[in-house]
């Protein structure tokens, strides 16, 4: 049980992310309205339209989500089951 606690809270961490290269590869003018995800749109507005600062608050977004998604998940563990990785 330990260890699928602390699974549980090290993949909170990650859920936003949903893998770029396969949905990339996936997209095309025909579902492009309802594929796009954040990590295609920020490498779409950063790279290609080369609106660097834009992508980089988009990024910084995603990640902070993230790690509240983390710390929220390591509360809650703390709380119901006095495990959690700080």
């Amino acid at each position: 049980m330990p260890t699928m606690v602390i699974l549980l809270i090290m993949n909170m961490g990650g859920v936003l992310n949903a893998g770029f290269e396969k949905i990339f590869l996936m997209q095309n003018s025909l579902n492009l309205s309802v594929s796009e995800v954040i990590s295609t749109y920020v490498y779409k507005i950063g790279i290609l339209n080369s609106q660097f600062s834009y992508s980089t608050a988009i990024g910084l977004f995603n990640n902070i989500i993230n790690f509240l998604f983390l710390v929220l998940a390591n509360g809650l563990s703390k709380k119901y089951t006095n495990r959690s990785l700080w």
